[in-house]
């Protein structure tokens, strides 16, 4: 019984992700916004489970610009799955029409 509760606790707390809401106030690249939250401050995200070419890369551009069409200015839901090694929240962003970009 024990080992059921503490699996059943486990797999809850899995599902207690830190999330916030906020709008997109800059794309980096294709994989990488900023979201200006309600309480002013700035999160830089990295979309989750997306690797997009850099700027300067073959393609870099194309990447940041359908990102930019997609999430620019809109209002998003960010689940928090990790950070990366700069520090940047690595999220899972809901869009306002239910579409993840990530």
């Amino acid at each position: 019984m024990h080992r059921f509760v503490i699996i059943a606790i486990f797999m809850f707390s899995q599902c207690l992700c830190w999330a916030f809401t906020g709008k997109v106030v800059n794309v980096a690249d294709g994989d990488t916004i900023t979201i200006l939250t309600p309480d002013k401050s700035q999160v830089k995200v990295r979309l989750y489970g997306i690797d997009t070419p850099e700027k300067g890369q073959a393609f870099g551009s194309k990447a940041a610009d359908f990102t930019k069409e997609r999430a620019a200015l809109q209002e998003v839901d960010v689940r928090e799955i990790d950070r990366d090694r700069y520090g940047r929240t690595v999220g899972i962003v809901k869009l306002p029409a239910g579409q993840r970009d990530s």
